[in-house]
């Protein structure tokens, strides 16, 4: 990765803490509309599902997972503020000293908290709608979501965030926005295909399955969140933006 390249990432990283510095409610805007914009994946991947579950689950699980990417596309193309895509470009700032580990956190706690309104306030809209329809297919692998064993948990959200990094950087780095289109939908769907765990995504998914599915446990539901927000941080900001800032040329 040649300078120029790691100066964007700098530089995006310094545009967020001082838009957040500046402007902090357009920043928790943009948040929340990152929200927004994974609870209509959310939604969009378990209608498909439902729809196919009986005739063909293996195709509802392959068009479910391409129809997720919609989230990280309107993030990119719309923009907004992703909790899992900063824990990428905030690192890749830290490392390359454009910006302290101390401003870092606080955009990803804004991010985090900001996210958590929009997924939550959108999936109450779809719930209260009336337009689910999917009460027994959540029922159907909620349960298994939050019963996984806590490494598998762990693993599976340091692959996720891996990947939807990925799809983040090849949103920021490709110029023509087809390149942006086709690179984002494989990331994406690799993720969701595979089955991995997306702390953003559960938001709005165990905010809907709270009100669909009778006897879920809070307990259960915030010790997956904290697991696999802690699996997402260190896929994005470790796993990959470590690597990619010690192997990008200096200046």
């Amino acid at each position: 990765m040649p300078y120029k390249d790691v100066e964007v990432f700098s530089n995006a990283a310094k545009g967020k803490v001082n838009m957040l510095r500046e402007q902090p409610g357009k920043f928790f805007l943009r948040t929340i509309m990152a929200g927004f914009f994974i609870a209509v994946a959310m939604i969009y991947n378990n209608v498909v599902g439902n729809v196919f579950k009986d005739s063909d689950p293996a195709w509802g699980k392959m068009l479910g997972a391409i129809v997720f990417s919609i989230a990280v596309l309107l993030i990119v193309f719309i923009g907004s503020e992703l909790f899992t895509g900063n824990n990428l470009v905030m690192a890749f700032g830290a490392y390359d000293k454009a910006v302290t580990w101390k401003q870092v956190g606080k955009v990803w706690l804004v991010s985090y908290i900001g996210n958590f309104v929009g997924c939550a306030f959108f999936s109450l809209i779809f719930v209260a709608s009336g337009a689910s329809g999917t009460a027994d297919y959540f029922a159907g692998y909620v349960e298994n979501k939050l019963t996984l064993p806590l490494d598998q948990m762990f693993f599976k959200a340091v692959l996720c965030n891996f990947f939807v990094c990925l799809a983040v950087a090849c949103g920021i780095k490709c110029k023509e926005e087809t390149s942006k289109f086709l690179m984002i939908v494989i990331c994406i769907s690799g993720f969701v295909i595979s089955g991995f765990e997306h702390c953003v995504a559960n938001m709005a998914t165990f905010t809907t399955a709270y009100f669909l599915v009778p006897g879920l446990s809070i307990g259960a539901i915030l010790k997956s969140m904290l697991v696999v927000t802690i699996g997402n941080i260190i896929g994005g900001s470790v796993l990959l933006a470590l690597p990619l800032r010690k192997m990008s040329a200096d200046k």
